[in-house]
C-alpha cells in the first residue's frame, strides 16, 4: 500500500548513490548477491536470539535491496537482474519468520506458518497476475520501475518490512504481529485475485491501478 509513496522518497537518493556505484563498476546483480547474503546473517542472527544485531542487518539488506535497482537503472537493467532480485527478495522474506520460529519453537512456530502461508498466498497472487500481465502487455510504474507488473496491496514491501523491524524490537510480541499480518496478508491475495480476474477476463481494461 505504501510501496508508491515510498519509492517517491527513497529513489532519487537511491538513484544518486546507484549512479556512482555503477560509475566504480559495481554490478547490480553483486550487489543483489551482497544484499542477500546480508538478509541471511540477519535471519542467523535472529535464529541466535541477537535481534537487535538482526535489525541492523535486516535494514543493510534492505537498503541493498533498493541499491540494486539504482545501479541497474545507471548502467545496463537486465532481465537475470530481475529474476535475481525476485526470487531472492522471497527466499528472504521466508527465512525471517523461520528465524522467529527456530529461535523460540513453542511460542512463535504456530504464528510463523500461519504468517508463511499469508506470504505463499501474496507471492503466488503477485507473480501468476505478473505472468499474464507480460503476456498481454500490461505496464505501470505505480510502484516505480519494476521488472515486472504486480498489483498493489494492503501488504506490499514496505509494510513488511516495517513489521519485521516490529518483530526484532518486540520479539516477545512476534506472535500477535504475526497474526494480524497474515491477515493483512490474506486480504491482500483476495484482492488481487479479484482485480486479476476483472483485469484479465475477456474484453476487460488494461490496468488495474487506473
Amino acid at each position: 500500500m505504501l510501496d508508491g509513496q515510498m519509492r517517491k522518497l527513497i529513489d532519487p537518493p537511491l538513484n544518486r548513490i546507484g549512479v556512482w556505484l555503477a560509475s566504480k563498476h559495481v554490478s547490480a546483480n553483486g550487489v543483489t548477491l551482497t544484499g542477500f547474503a546480508i538478509g541471511l546473517l540477519a535471519a542467523l542472527a535472529i535464529a541466535l536470539q541477537f535481534y537487535l544485531a538482526g535489525l541492523v542487518l535486516l535494514l543493510l539488506s534492505r537498503v541493498a535491496d533498493g541499491l540494486d535497482g539504482a545501479v541497474a537503472r545507471a548502467s545496463a537493467p537486465s532481465d537475470l537482474g530481475g529474476f535475481l532480485d525476485i526470487t531472492l527478495d522471497f527466499f528472504f522474506y521466508g527465512a525471517i519468520p523461520l528465524a522467529f520460529a527456530i529461535a523460540d519453537p513453542e511460542a512463535n512456530a504456530l504464528a510463523a506458518a500461519v504468517l508463511l502461508a499469508g506470504f505463499y498466498a501474496t507471492g503466488s497472487s503477485f507473480l501468476a497476475f505478473a505472468v499474464m500481465a507480460e503476456r498481454r502487455h500490461i505496464t505501470t510504474t505505480a510502484q516505480g520501475i519494476k521488472s515486472l507488473y504486480y498489483i498493489a496491496g494492503l501488504a506490499e514491501g514496505t509494510e513488511t518490512i516495517a513489521v519485521f523491524v516490529a518483530f526484532c524490537l518486540f520479539p516477545d510480541w512476534f506472535s500477535w504481529i504475526a497474526y494480524g499480518f497474515a491477515a493483512i496478508c490474506f486480504v491482500t491475495a483476495v484482492n488481487r485475485v479479484v482485480i486479476g480476474w476483472i483485469t484479465l477476463k475477456p474484453g476487460a481494461g488494461s490496468d488495474p491501478d487506473n
